[in-house]
């Protein structure tokens, strides 16, 4: 069964698989579509700017700030400014266009790349790895950093026309050119527009954070390695594995966490790099549980603790003292970590492992243990495997980590070699825990997205109804307030744009990150390992190679879901964004007082509402997809791996489900109850 388990696992984490699933945890989280539904709109208002500065003109310079405008170029002349917004919003839409082509012909390349390191991580001549490697992983770092200044540079040119407009609206106020109520909306307007500069800030401070965080977890997990070898006992090989399977989960978790990071809002209340660093400790965590159940060898039907086999005759220890020393271990790793609910949560569950470890330890050496007792230890140790995998089911929450991930290819060729496994019974009781939780993630996400959809149509028809105002004023209508309504529009969805890049340049700046480490601490672990492992069959060496295969696969994993970011971008500006651009271009540089103005602007109209039209039935069509592929995926593991498991009672299955659910809870009761 176990080999069934596994094999069938494997076949369902292939690369491919990795990387779809990736797509389908972080697209209602990337919110790739925000990236257009607001251009087409962004391009007609620049274009009602250009019909607008064709009206009465006048200086707004009245109140200048004492040391000048920093950004706009022609105080004098509000026509002048209006203009201004709309050739900086060409240039900016302009280098999106050549900016997302570039990062879509560039991201293509990482799979092969990532292909080659692996192949090369295969070959048994450390000297070829040595040779060779280092090559295939710059390629990727490079692609990486050139693709980040891409992103930087557009995501500035973003930034400058939402600081264009902030300017022009200032200098109206200071010109006094609004009264009452209209200055009160316009200051808090401006105001929010700050605010919303300033959580940019706040983002990007917290991605810096995160890289720093990501680099001494990935370091952390080279030294956890160490010391668990460190305090193995000799001929417990196959019990070290399991340790050291939790360890490259956690740098999974780790990894996928700092890339949900990225993608949430900024909360003040809240640190949210330091929880996902607690969060990644889960596998660990649950490993340890159940590998003490397995050493006093009873399941939940059973009621007695087999003491012979717990304690070690020939080493005079018990089993479970590793274990204990792997608690302590995980503990003080989060010493210096920042506290919140999680940390707590990660020393409580250990501090009760610690504790239930030197109670067996008591008792282990003569096996006298009166039947009470006994029974209140099975039920300490079940009751903590039951919290342990509350826990990491809200860490696979929170990180957005999959519940069925691959095991690297240097474990698993040595577990598939030895006969020493987990026993079947844990192997087919963490496979339910898989699927379920994958139901439970899947349908999480797809009800994120359907949220998603709703406010991004809601939002487009707010701004549209705008749009048609404006569209229905006379020239000689349109008076000061309609002309800053649509400057306020404007610079609304040009900050929607310029979110989207900012999360482009994280999104690099993270696969740069994960490939710098590599280079200069795995490798380096890899080259320089100690002679003291190389009796082990899964030594240092082999570790290191599944170290570096691990941050090659996610690095891959970022640039595939970017890939697939830009290939839609770059489809979607190339059918409705880049001819109304160019359009844009030519009303700027036509006469207004000449008809073939008014036919450009009635053309540029018409083709900002064809591209808002087709952008929606895009955003739509793919949520249509995504069900399908969220519905195939679960479809698969049903046939491929829930087939293959025994027949569980109703009650097992309802027990996994509340534990699952427990661990989705946003109100996080069940932390609350473990705190």
């Amino acid at each position: 069964m176990n080999s069934a388990i596994s094999k069938s696992t494997q076949s369902l984490t292939t690369a491919e698989d990795m990387r779809n699933q990736t797509k389908l945890m972080m697209q209602p989280y990337a919110n790739w579509e925000e990236y257009l539904t607001p251009a087409p709109l962004s391009i007609a208002i620049l274009g009602e700017l250009v019909f607008i500065s064709s009206s009465t003109d006048f200086s707004i310079s009245k109140n200048p700030p004492k040391d000048g405008y920093n950004f706009i170029k022609y105080p004098d002349s509000f026509r002048a400014c209006l203009m201004q917004v709309c050739n900086s919003g060409w240039w900016a839409f302009n280098e999106a266009h050549t900016s997302m082509d570039q990062i879509r012909l560039h991201t293509a390349q990482i799979p092969d790349y990532t292909k080659t390191a692996v192949k090369i991580l295969f070959q048994g001549n450390d000297e070829v790895v040595k040779a060779h490697l280092p090559d295939q992983l710059k390629n990727i770092q490079d692609i990486a950093d050139e693709c980040l200044e891409l992103s930087d540079a557009t995501e500035k040119r973003f930034t400058d026309v939402i600081k264009i407009i902030q300017e022009l609206l200032e200098a109206c106020v200071n010109a006094e050119h609004f009264y009452g109520e209209e200055m009160a909306a316009m200051k808090k307007k401006l105001e929010e527009s700050k605010l919303k500069e300033q959580s940019a800030q706040e983002t990007k401070k917290r991605t810096e954070k995160a890289m720093s965080e990501m680099e001494k977890g990935l370091e952390q997990a080279q030294e956890s390695y160490n010391k668990a070898l460190d305090s193995l006992p000799s001929g417990w090989e196959m019990i070290g594995m399991d340790f050291v399977g939790g360890i490259t989960q956690s740098i999974t978790g780790m990894i996928t966490g700092m890339v949900s990071v990225i993608n949430q809002p900024v909360n003040g209340e809240r640190d949210v790099v330091a929880e996902i660093k607690v969060y990644s400790k889960s596998a660990e965590i649950l490993n340890c549980a159940q590998k003490i159940q397995e050493e006093i060898n009873v399941n939940i039907k059973d009621d007695n603790i087999d003491w012979t086999k717990l304690y070690d005759q020939k080493n005079k220890t018990t089993k479970t003292d590793f274990i204990a020393k792997q608690f302590e271990r995980i503990n003080e790793t989060l010493k210096e970590n920042s506290d919140c609910p999680a940390k707590k949560q990660v020393q409580n569950l250990c501090q009760d492992g610690i504790e239930i470890c030197k109670q067996l330890a008591k008792y282990a050496p003569d096996g006298k243990c009166d039947k009470d007792k006994s029974n209140e230890m099975i039920k300490e140790v079940l009751d903590l495997i039951k919290s342990a995998h509350v826990f990491d089911c809200k860490s696979k929450d929170k990180t957005n980590s999959p519940a069925i991930a691959p095991k690297p290819p240097m474990m698993h060729k040595e577990e598939t070699k030895s006969e020493n496994r987990s026993p079947s019974g844990r192997a087919t009781e963490n496979a339910r825990f898989s699927i379920e939780l994958t139901r439970a993630q899947l349908n999480k996400t797809t009800e994120t997205y359907e949220k998603c959809v709703e406010n991004l149509e809601g939002n487009q028809k707010e701004l549209t109804k705008i749009l048609v105002t404006m569209r229905n004023c006379e020239l000689k209508e349109i008076d000061f307030r309609t002309t800053i309504q649509m400057l306020v529009k404007g610079m609304d969805a040009m900050g929607r744009v310029k979110e989207q890049w900012e999360k482009m340049v994280h999104f690099f700046q993270m696969v740069s990150n994960i490939v710098k480490t590599s280079l200069s601490k795995t490798l380096t672990n890899f080259v320089s390992t100690s002679e003291k492992t190389q009796t082990l069959s899964y030594n240092a060496k082999f570790f290191s190679k599944d170290m570096l295969y691990t941050q090659a696969f996610q690095a891959s994993n970022i640039a595939s879901l970017v890939n697939m970011i830009s290939a839609t971008y770059t489809d979607v500006s190339s059918k409705y964004l880049m001819d109304r651009v160019s359009s844009l271009g030519k009303l700027m540089a036509m006469d207004k007082s000449k008809p073939e103005f008014e036919h450009e602007r009635k053309l540029l109209q018409n083709g900002c509402d064809e591209a808002q039209k087709g952008t929606l039935m895009l955003v739509l069509k793919n949520k249509d997809e995504y069900d399908k592929k969220s519905t195939a995926r679960l479809e698969r593991i049903d046939r491929e791996l829930l087939a293959i498991l025994p027949a569980a009672p109703p009650e097992e299955i309802r027990s996994i489900q509340e534990v699952v659910k427990a661990g989705f809870n946003e109100e996080e009761e069940a932390a609350a109850a473990y705190i």
